[in-house]
């Protein structure tokens, strides 16, 4: 239910992300470039043909993974791919019932509304997208006290996008109103050396293969940061002057960000020692951790220990956190370098 709410779009306040081509030069713009993810590019590619064959919307899709992993490029991709406009927000920027009211009231028929960490609606929020995921409706009550009167306002139909690192942080009740739920997993290493040559044919330079697969190996298997030591090794590229993106400026770069050739920074490190050296390799708690590494819980989860866990150097465990075999033989090689 909605109180006292004006629709007027003037006294409206939503914190919505008009992305632009230019912000986002380097984001695939329809499936063919969206490298990676085979499986859930089929299932995408199966969802809209089907809308297209009933001129439809299609159904309201869920995506969750990790952070960097193209969450919010897949919906874009999805919305370039139907040829409808998609409105792009997250959940912490929708504050009010009223918010709900004039986003879902500004959509066409068939358009996208894209919420990034959905997980974070407020519940009252959460609860007006129920009737509007399964009924194209909203209900609003106008006036107050005794005067006040229900009224239904019906929607063109349209397709909820949610995005979301915390699946489990969901209600029930909306996680089971998308008809479509899509998780994206790390990528390939090879995937990874493919989004960078590609995109830095975008940025109009010139990388060995040698050069490209550096870049990808130290970037976690995450497309959002292969972009961003891209980025950075471009910046060396320009100041060095030299006509090609070689091994020598990946090397050069990844050097001064003190990065290693398996994508660990200083943090990574520091997280591992503290657990050898001040927890006797584990198990030791995550806030205890967190407060040793004086990092916030949620980075350690969700940044820092997933990549760790893929390698093999770190265990989660109904104890807490320990050092693998790997992961202490790991931390003792550094130190010995030291």
């Amino acid at each position: 239910m909605i109180d006292n709410v004006n629709l007027s779009p003037e006294e409206t306040t939503i914190d919505i992300d008009e992305s632009s081509a230019g912000v986002f030069s380097l984001r695939p713009q329809d499936l063919s470039t969206y490298i990676g993810q085979s499986s859930v590019k089929h299932q995408v590619d199966v969802l809209i043909e089907s809308a297209k064959k009933r001129n439809a919307c299609i159904d309201h899709v869920l995506i969750y993974g990790l952070p960097g992993l193209g969450k919010t490029s897949l919906a874009q991709v999805i919305a370039n791919e139907l040829g409808v406009n998609i409105v792009i927000t997250s959940g912490p920027a929708i504050e009010k019932t009223g918010d709900v009211a004039a986003l879902l009231s500004n959509l066409n028929e068939n358009d996208i509304l894209f919420i990034d960490e959905i997980h974070r609606l407020k519940p009252k929020i959460e609860e007006m997208f129920y009737t509007a995921m399964e009924d194209y409706a909203i209900d609003i009550i106008l006036g107050k006290g005794p005067t006040a009167k229900s009224m239904r306002l019906e929607l063109t139909p349209f397709t909820l996008i949610g995005a979301t690192t915390k699946v489990n942080k969901m209600s029930s009740p909306l996680r089971d109103r998308f008809g479509c739920v899509l998780k994206l997993d790390f990528y390939e290493e090879s995937e990874i050396q493919e989004i960078i040559v590609h995109n830095a044919e975008k940025m109009d330079l010139i990388i060995s293969q040698e050069a490209a697969a550096l870049i990808a190996h130290s970037s976690r298997r995450t497309p959002r940061i292969a972009n961003r030591l891209l980025r950075r090794v471009r910046d060396f590229h320009i100041v060095n002057g030299d006509s090609e993106i070689t091994l020598d400026v990946v090397v050069q770069t990844l050097t001064a960000l003190q990065i290693d050739d398996l994508g660990l920074g200083k943090t990574d490190f520091k997280l591992l020692r503290a657990i050898h050296e001040n927890f006797g390799n584990g198990p030791v708690g995550l806030s205890t951790l967190s407060a040793a590494l004086n990092e916030d819980k949620d980075s350690v989860e969700d940044v820092y220990e997933p990549y760790l866990m893929q390698l093999g150097l770190l265990e989660r465990t109904h104890r807490g956190r320990l050092l693998t075999t790997k992961g202490i033989e790991f931390v003792s090689e550094k130190l010995e370098q030291l």
